[in-house]
Order: structure tokens, then C-alpha cells, then sequence
């Protein structure tokens, strides 16, 4: 953000919404693209053959001890979080360009 900031003219004392430069820069926020790009990994793991190493480890389900409190973050609770917000399936993974379609975070126009 500080980039764009810095692209505009605008610094932070001006108090200047960072939607209202994303906006005027036309550029999609970080974490839209994070979730993008995370969406397209996966798609691409799923195509795989089952016996690949990746798509193994990916489905892989470690019952394990964790510690108290709240529990970490992991890989596959962004992943399905992610899905959720797009309204996909992992079912959906085998048409490619449908995939593409429903996942891909383009820059607004």
C-alpha cells in the first residue's frame, strides 16, 4: 500500500482511504490475489495423478496432538475458507477453464 501511496502523492497524514487509491489505481487488493493464486495452486494439484507426490501429501490427514489455545492456522483452513468465498468445489477442479473463470481475481477495470 505504501507503494501505491507513494505511485498517487498521497501520504498518510493526508487521511486518503487506501479503497479510494486502490480504486483510482485500478489495482485488486493483496489478499484477493493471495486468494487467486492460492485457488490456482490447488487446481493445478488436483489435475494431478493420485499417485503424484504432491496431491498425496496434500490429502494426507495427520491426527496429531495440538497444544492448547487456539489452534494454528494451517494450509488446507485457508484453502477451504478460500472456497467457500467463491462458491467452488474440488469437484469443480477437472474443467480447467471453468476453474480459471470462477477463481481468477482480475484487476478492476
Amino acid at each position: 500500500m505504501r507503494m501505491l501511496r507513494w505511485m498517487c502523492g498521497v501520504t498518510r497524514m493526508d487521511k486518503v482511504r487506501n479503497d479510494y487509491i486502490r480504486g483510482s489505481l485500478k489495482v485488486a487488493s493483496v489478499t484477493e490475489k493471495m486468494r487467486s493464486r492460492r485457488l490456482s495452486w490447488c487446481g493445478h494439484v488436483m489435475r494431478r495423478d493420485d499417485t503424484h507426490a504432491t496431491k498425496c501429501v496434500l490429502s494426507m490427514n495427520v491426527d496429531g496432538w495440538r497444544g492448547r489455545g487456539r489452534p494454528k492456522k494451517r494450509w488446507m483452513d485457508c484453502l477451504k475458507d478460500d472456497m467457500n468465498r467463491k462458491e467452488v468445489s474440488v469437484s469443480m477442479t477437472s474443467d480447467r477453464g471453468k476453474w480459471k473463470k470462477m477463481t481468477y481475481c482480475a484487476d478492476p477495470k
